[in-house]
């Protein structure tokens, strides 16, 4: 790897001759493919990515250029040349950098991204700021083929056609579509001569002619160009918005990539080349299977990735999964919805037998929402199957066009709390407080598998808007019956432990969640009782008293943000009854969690067994070492 051992900084890259180009793309693959298979992360798309990479940093001068990427998981060849190479080997890990852009990391990474479809917002938004600063740069950004279907990708196309000033390339990064003959040595040397000045000189030259012309010949002239570049180009759609569109060309191939963006580089405006890329490209395991090499964990790159000896424990999405087709065997109102999160929800089981009733909206959270809405006014039993920051796109839709209208539309929250390695961009922190504060929803949290089963039951039981948040990954292993399909009383807690403490030192943990594991070795130590809550809205009151009767003090704890979560609705429900009791309120710190292995994570926002322990002690040693504790008093006592 001579070439990228002597790359720090896209400036050296640049004094590369471009026939040295093709050697080093080899080199980051196979530096990747190594990488990637020690650390774990998206393998796929960063594959696709390697040629374009290096030919927008070979071209631009970045980071004066400013370069926007969306999502941003493509983006790990982008931090090998801009002077992370060695630090490649902590991505995702705790204390090592990110899988995805980020500002506070390096001046390279202009924008912060992680949400899909947010590219060419921000790249207008940079373009338009720079204008008006008088200060001279370009703006690219980068948008996938998925992340176009994402509503707020339209919305910044239509304002961008509108701003002819705006110094903003749109590169659409198309892996969907294959690389067939027309996208060949034809297509790039028609990219080229559509991209020169030769072809932009002829065309703003016959717009100088035509201006003049009888409105009926300048309208067939308009049709005329359309029809002819559509033949060689499906730009239509872009040039309706007011968007130049070049292309497509094959991404791979860096010698129509390099003078393509040269040619767009020295013309202005808001401008669009669409680029065809192959994800897992160059790796034959990852082309021939780009879902499961888009984001695995630590591989052999010679061998690829194998089933493990031994079977591992369902995760939650899994679960999930297997109770949406057993409940929609059973009823057929149940329809299913998700926001391009087939595989990672667990629905490919439930896609493949109920296609009918099965809907993949895309990168289009709002829609889904609203979508699902559409389909309960007309009686149907709509679930939408949605990671818990990716539901924060569509709160407005759940709040106006779901809940205020009353609808049974059943929200299956996953990834909800603490997600590890992609860090704070997909923490699902803010659920609990988002959700619990919407009228008629009912919000529960499921401690083990089994429960989140009966949980998802209960709620499409309802005839109110719902939502069940649980993890990522596996939980404790509790025994699933697939036959049951079994609701749970509503808001009703349950007592897990009932702690032997005297009277004056009495403690009682009251937990959401799975987090209710560490609370009850927690309660071990200090002999304290635990209650599993399950229901964060309703909130079990008639439980809430009866702890609030017989303990000192409480503990709430929860996987979710502590401001605003459910520990402060146990501190409301607690005035509204008029206690004066201590409460200890657990939850995810007011700050950004870093990324890292879950159980680091979790460990460092003291939700493990030992920081409940410390926190407890901290606030409550006085009570728990000695036989004067605190006692509660009525409000208006």
């Amino acid at each position: 790897m001579h070439l990228l051992q002597g790359i720090d900084d896209p400036r050296e890259l640049r004094r590369l001759a471009p026939e040295q180009l093709p050697e080093l793309a080899r080199e980051l693959r196979e530096f990747l493919l190594q990488t990637v298979s020690r650390t774990g992360g998206h393998l796929s798309s960063n594959l696709g990515t390697v040629e374009l990479t290096l030919a927008l940093h070979y071209v631009f001068d970045t980071p004066h250029d400013r370069l926007v990427w969306d999502v941003g998981h493509q983006t790990y060849v982008h931090k090998i040349l801009t002077g992370r190479r060695e630090r490649m080997a902590g991505l995702r890990q705790w204390g090592g950098i990110s899988g995805f852009p980020r500002r506070d990391e390096s001046p390279y990474d202009t924008f912060g991204t992680a949400h899909s479809s947010t590219s060419i917002s921000a790249g207008l938004g940079l373009a338009l700021a720079s204008r008006a600063k008088g200060e001279r740069r370009k703006v690219v950004s980068v948008i996938g083929d998925g992340a176009m279907t994402g509503g707020m990708a339209f919305e910044a196309l239509n304002n961008a056609g509108v701003h002819p000033e705006a110094d903003l390339l749109i590169v659409l990064n198309d892996n969907d579509m294959s690389i067939s003959a027309p996208v060949g040595a034809l297509n790039r040397y028609l990219a080229r001569l559509l991209s020169g000045r030769f072809y932009a000189s002829a065309r703003d030259a016959a717009k100088q002619v035509l201006k003049a012309a009888p409105p009926p010949l300048l309208a067939l002239a308009r049709r005329l160009e359309e029809q002819a570049k559509g033949l060689v180009a499906p730009g239509t759609l872009f040039e309706e918005f007011g968007i130049d569109y070049f292309g497509p060309i094959d991404g791979h191939d860096l010698n129509a990539l390099v003078p393509t963006l040269q040619n767009l580089r020295e013309r202005g405006g808001p401008r669009l080349l669409h680029v065809v890329t192959r994800k897992g490209h160059g790796y034959k395991l990852a082309e021939a299977d780009p879902i499961t090499y888009h984001g695995p964990g630590r591989f052999d790159p010679a061998v690829g990735i194998k089933p493990p000896a031994v079977a591992p424990r369902p995760t939650f999405a899994q679960v999930f999964g297997n109770w949406l087709c057993d409940m929609a065997q059973a009823d057929p109102r149940l329809m299913a919805v998700t926001p391009a999160m087939c595989e990672g929800s667990g629905m490919v089981e439930y896609a493949a037998r109920f296609p009918q009733r099965y809907f993949d909206v895309g990168i289009a959270e709002q829609h889904a929402v609203t979508f699902a809405a559409g389909m309960a006014c007309e009686g149907l039993k709509p679930v939408v199957a949605i990671y818990s920051t990716f539901l924060q796109r569509a709160y407005d839709q759940l709040i106006h066009d779901v809940a205020l209208q009353k609808l049974p539309v059943v929200f299956a929250v996953d990834r909800a709390g603490v997600v590890g390695a992609d860090g704070a961009t997909h923490t699902g922190a803010f659920d609990i407080a988002a959700l619990r504060c919407v009228p008629d929803m009912v919000l529960m949290a499921p401690s083990d598998e089994s429960q989140c089963r009966r949980m998802l039951s209960t709620a499409f039981a309802l005839d109110v808007p719902s939502a069940v948040r649980y993890p990522r990954g596996a939980g404790i292993g509790a025994t699933v019956d697939r036959g049951d399909l079994s609701t749970l009383p509503v808001g009703q807690a349950e007592l897990r432990r009932q702690g032997r403490a005297p009277a004056g030192r009495r403690v009682a943990i009251l937990a959401f969640g799975p987090v209710l594991h560490a609370a009850l070795k927690a309660a071990e130590e200090i002999d304290a009782s635990v209650v599993d809550m399950r229901f964060i809205k309703p909130l079990d009151g008639a439980m809430l008293q009866r702890v609030a009767a017989d303990h000192d003090a409480l503990v709430t704890v929860e996987e979710g943000a502590a401001s605003g979560g459910a520990g402060s609705a146990c501190l409301e429900e607690l005035q509204r009854q008029g206690w004066r009791i201590p409460v200890l309120v657990l939850g995810l710190p007011d700050v950004w969690l870093e990324h890292g292995d879950p159980a680091q994570v979790t460990a460092a926002a003291g939700l493990d067994t030992p920081g409940l322990l410390r926190s407890i002690r901290a606030r409550f040693g006085d009570l728990l070492g000695c036989a004067n504790g605190g006692q509660r008093q009525a409000a208006n006592a």
